[in-house]
């Protein structure tokens, strides 16, 4: 019983820590960046979008699908800067359990 109740210690204080780290990327702020900088998009560690920066040349009426690809490019930026911090930090979090070849905390 005693390696028991040392594996349920254990995996108490991994919970713990999961929470803790869920909680730091969620105060995660990451920025998405297009059109070499022309729009910027800010986004949270829940994968919401703070705010969007976008140069006034591009506000024309003619500037339109480009100003749609510009956008849909610094969002998809932020996102993949974002799992990338995720990831780094989840990383940090596991480091050292004996985890299966391909299997990815939180579940």
């Amino acid at each position: 019983m005693k390696d028991l109740g040392e594996l349920m210690k254990q995996a108490g204080a991994m919970q713990a820590k999961l929470q803790a780290a869920q909680e730091k990327i969620g105060a995660l702020e990451v920025e998405g960046q297009s059109g070499g900088g022309m729009v910027k998009v800010v986004m949270n560690g829940k994968g919401y979008a703070k705010s969007v920066s976008i140069e006034r040349a591009l506000l024309s009426a003619d500037e339109g699908e480009v100003l749609e690809d510009l956008i849909a490019a610094a969002i998809n930026d932020a996102k993949a800067k974002l799992e990338t911090q995720a990831a780094e930090q989840m990383k940090s979090l596991t480091a050292g359990l004996p985890l299966p070849p391909g299997m990815k905390l939180p579940f």
